[in-house]
């Protein structure tokens, strides 16, 4: 299986390395060094690197790549959502993900990657399985060990691991039962210029929080659960249960998990809950230009679109640009050519807009094609495809629980074209 694992940042230096099976030289990230080089932007190295003698399989996650070195064929989907969960664990144990932070932990990280994989195999990966056996770091942990020269390993073996629920302590006790679910839907889209959507679709995610006495068993419900396709589960989900009556029926690992992720591809009509209406236009013989755009709420069940942010990569002959929003604030950058508008909330009643001039260099010609225009935005309390929970029952043991559900839709790559 994986033999070793090199953690590279940004600059392209090797900042940590884990061996499990045999030491494998530093030198076959050269091959990884060459992929980087060809690729123009990180996220387009390939995730699948073919060398004489291993496999180099990464992921790129929070500046930092996280490359496996494997030996044999492996399914490369396999070791990739490892690398994943190597990455979650960090985020969940540090707070933050960074190089900085990996180095300021790194006794905690190799403990903590030692029980994750076993010769090679992936042996505990959740996350509250992990903290029992080590201890994520705390300052007055930090400070007792450095005296006492002791570690954060725990003395004894996690219950998960001797239970017939792996990824669930025994005897777990709570003073107040709740469990939480976060319906988090992710549109991806591609506008054209008079306003028709080429591309639309819904990556979708439902994070648990579940703080509950003993071993609960929930039953989790959909109003329209046929929306749902390409879905992934936490393993701890009956899936023959889903199969045959599309009911989620799971016991929960103790606090915080991913419970599903899944997609709605543009065969079920995406709904579009902004737009934006555009006026970019370059003169041929002049060297001054005109933009306009203004942004507005569409499908979106009457909930309010926020932390709007608008941003555009202007041609390079541009100069500068001369611009009042009605709204917000924008910077536009005469280096790099990039505009961008910090919209805040979108009101209905007075919509913003961003209008004013284009400097064009003097003796270039008009630009051969206008600018695309990015967009971010989230709407609390909105599944922009219509999902709905539609109720959670939990059998097992005798006590209520109290339960709350939350839904946000959030831009992921949201772009218009002028």
């Amino acid at each position: 299986m994986i033999h070793s694992l090199f953690l590279i940042n940004a600059s392209g230096d090797i900042f940590l390395e884990k061996h499990w099976k045999s030491v494998v030289s530093r030198s076959v990230c050269d091959y990884f060094f060459e992929a980087q080089e060809r690729a123009s932007e990180a996220e387009n190295v390939p995730p699948v690197i073919p060398t004489p003698h291993h496999y180099l399989l990464s992921v790129y996650r929070h500046k930092i790549f996280f490359v496996a070195v494997i030996q044999s064929e492996v399914p490369p989907l396999f070791v990739i959502e490892f690398l994943h969960r190597v990455v979650d664990t960090f985020q969940d144990y540090f707070g933050v993900c960074s190089e900085v932070m990996i180095k300021d932990n790194v006794v905690v990280v190799y403990e903590v990657l030692e029980e994750m994989l076993d010769n090679g195999f992936p042996l505990a990966t959740e996350s509250n399985i992990l903290k029992e056996l080590i201890k994520p770091p705390t300052i007055l942990r930090t400070v007792v060990n450095t005296i006492t020269g002791s570690t954060n390993v725990g003395d004894q073996l996690p219950t998960g691991q001797l239970s017939v629920v792996p990824w669930r302590r025994t005897g777990v006790k709570y003073t107040n039962n709740e469990a939480y679910f976060d319906v988090i839907e992710e549109i991806d889209a591609i506008i054209d210029k008079s306003g028709s959507t080429i591309t639309a679709e819904i990556q979708g995610v439902i994070d648990a929080c579940v703080k509950l006495t003993g071993m609960p068993d929930l039953t989790l419900s959909f109003m329209n659960p046929r929306l749902l396709d390409d879905v992934s589960f936490h393993p701890c989900v009956r899936f023959k249960r889903w199969e045959s009556e599309r009911l989620l029926s799971f016991i929960p690992p103790d606090g915080n998990f991913r419970l599903l992720s899944y997609h709605v591809s543009a065969q079920n009509l995406v709904a579009i809950p902004v737009y934006v209406k555009h006026n970019i236009s370059f003169r041929d013989s002049s060297s001054l230009g005109r933009f306009e755009i203004t942004v507005g709420p569409k499908q979106t069940m009457g909930k309010t679109v926020e932390g709007v942010m608008v941003t555009s990569q202007m041609p390079k002959g541009v100069l500068n640009m001369t611009l009042t929003p009605s709204q917000g604030t924008h910077i536009f950058d005469p280096v790099t050519k990039l505009l961008s508008w910090d919209v805040g909330k979108i009101n209905p009643q007075k919509l913003p807009s961003l209008k004013g001039s284009v400097s064009l260099q003097a003796g270039t010609s008009k630009p051969d094609e206008n600018p695309t225009i990015n967009l971010q935005f989230k709407i609390q309390q909105l599944a922009i495809s219509g999902l709905k929970v539609n109720r959670l029952d939990m059998y097992g043991e005798k006590y209520k629980p109290f339960k709350g559900i939350k839904y946000m839709t959030k831009a992921g790559k949201f772009q218009v074209r002028t």
